[in-house]
């Protein structure tokens, strides 16, 4: 049944908003005194059973996306993996590749959610955003008008009990946010024809709503760097996590990672898991990832932890290309070329060094300039990911006539989180300044003030363990712009003001929304 409402962009925009949001699934694996010991167990177990019915609902099968062309990079990991399958896919997407239409699933987005979305490098365009969004609202809302006329049918006090057509085709019958766009994204790419896919998890592995991908539909997997984060959902420990990520490795094919030298707990987790899958672990060590050397450049994917990113990424796709390969020229052709124990990092082809060299992904290492204000930017949201940040920002703060930090975190414990960035920059790159701000893209308006506790938190933190370091909470991103803005007049006279922003990748998308005017 068709919704009444103008299939513009403006309107599929409104529609997601109403759906149940991933923060409020999360929320449901806080840790609680009174919830039941199996209570993450039992919402775990449910949610590919539950993303099934969804994907049927909307017209898909398991058995359909193995039949189809499509081919999928599966890639998980605490951090790095949104690196990889920018990695991935500009190594794809160069001509020399031959792997068809390229398409990219990842999350969260900075600007526009069509970013999650992309075929060939590039954000979908809003025309075509809003056809798959309403054509995959529309198919849910007619299943469930189809089992409501059904009930209708066989029981006369039920149907004085069921929701109404209007009801049926409001956001109570559709999947939450990223499960939306999920099931939306595979419609986007089996009907435009892609051939190469990277599909990025949301959470963990095993049970997130991207592993509905069959082994047939498949190509390789990686799971990228490991680090503590979403305990609610995946545990408190590497080897935990790591249970949890492994479940994208599928039966027949080989998954990527890092071979972790001085964590035997988690490496044996990794091990054992994709021999219960089925799959083929492939370990890159530190020495072959250091001795192959990656592509060192200037631009949204620099520093020195990307070469394992790079690395993990040219394993990737060379046994993505691989299978594509053996497809066309069949399973006898397979089986040699699987009796091959290649290093995947020896040889690299000449067109995957110009991939990685072209990769970009905003809000990871990027450096904007704005009057005397120097912008290091980094969506770096864990403990380990903020050290980089932190060590990135301290090697490229030499000669700054003053240091900022710009810091949000609302999800995790955020006064912990900084301390562990404070302790990653070292001494004569430290913070003259801090500014702690909600996400907010408007200024408040007066009328009641807006919850600014870990903000707060944050400031009674640092001023803790620096007291020398000014501390300014603010209420919305812009007002941090401005206050930032004000500093760099008082204290860049003939050098810049260097500001780290990072903490949350919702505040750095914030942050360029403000700073480029986007809508």
């Amino acid at each position: 049944m068709a919704s009444p409402s103008p299939r513009t962009y403006a309107s599929a925009l409104e529609h997601l908003s109403l759906l149940q949001s991933n923060h409020a699934i999360t929320s449901l694996f806080a840790p609680s005194p009174s919830a039941k010991p199996q209570t993450k167990e039992d919402l775990n177990a449910l949610a590919i059973p539950e993303m099934l019915d969804w994907l049927a609902r909307a017209g898909l099968s398991q058995a359909d996306l193995a039949r189809s062309p499509l081919r999928c990079i599966h890639v998980a990991g605490t951090k790095g993996k949104g690196s990889v399958c920018a990695y991935l896919t500009s190594i794809l997407t160069q001509p020399a590749a031959g792997a068809g239409r390229v398409g990219t699933y990842t999350s969260p987005h900075l600007l526009t959610v069509r970013e999650r979305i992309q075929l060939d490098g590039d954000p979908i365009s809003e025309e075509l955003f809003a056809r798959y969004f309403f054509s995959t609202w529309d198919a849910f809302t007619s299943a469930a008008v189809g089992e409501a006329s059904k009930r209708r049918a066989a029981s006369a006090h039920d149907a004085a009990q069921l929701p109404s057509d209007g009801e049926l085709a409001g956001p109570a019958t559709k999947p939450f946010y990223f499960r939306f766009l999920t099931v939306m994204a595979l419609r986007v790419f089996v009907g435009e024809g892609v051939r190469s896919a990277v599909v990025e998890c949301g959470i963990g592995g095993e049970h997130d709503s991207t592993n509905v991908l069959p082994a047939g539909c498949v190509s390789a997997a990686v799971v990228a760097q490991l680090g503590i984060d979403h305990v609610g959902m995946l545990g408190r420990t590497l080897p935990a996590i790591a249970w949890h990520k492994a479940g994208v490795c599928k039966a027949g094919r080989r998954c990527f990672t890092r071979r972790l030298a001085d964590d035997a707990d988690t490496m044996r987790v990794l091990r054992e898991r994709a021999a219960e899958k089925g799959a083929t672990l492939v370990e890159l060590g530190d020495a072959d990832v250091r001795a192959w050397g990656g592509v060192a450049k200037r631009g949204t994917l620099e520093g020195a932890f990307q070469v394992q990113n790079q690395a993990l990424a040219v394993a990737a796709a060379r046994e993505h290309l691989r299978v594509l390969r053996a497809e066309d020229e069949g399973e006898e052709e397979e089986r040699e070329r699987e009796k091959k124990a290649e290093n995947p990092l020896d040889s690299v082809p000449p067109f995957f060094l110009d991939g990685l060299a072209a990769a970009h992904l905003r809000g990871r290492c990027e450096v904007k300039r704005d009057g005397k204000v120097r912008w290091f930017i980094d969506g770096a949201h864990t403990a380990e990911s903020l050290a980089e940040a932190g060590r990135w920002f301290a090697a490229q703060g030499q000669g700054l006539a003053y240091r900022v930090l710009l810091f949000n975190q609302q999800e995790r414990d955020a006064p912990a989180l900084l301390r562990q960035l404070h302790e990653s920059v070292v001494p004569g790159t430290r913070f003259d300044a801090a500014v702690f701000t909600r996400n907010d893209l408007e200024r408040s308006s007066g009328e009641g003030e807006r919850d600014l506790a870990v903000q707060r938190a944050c400031a009674e933190a640092l001023s803790e363990i620096e007291p020398a370091t000014e501390t300014l909470v603010v209420d919305s991103v812009p007002e941090a712009v401005a206050r930032v803005r004000e500093i760099a007049s008082r204290h860049a006279a003939d050098a810049e003001v260097g500001v780290l922003a990072t903490g949350s990748l919702h505040l750095v998308g914030t942050l360029l929304q403000t700073l480029e005017g986007a809508a």
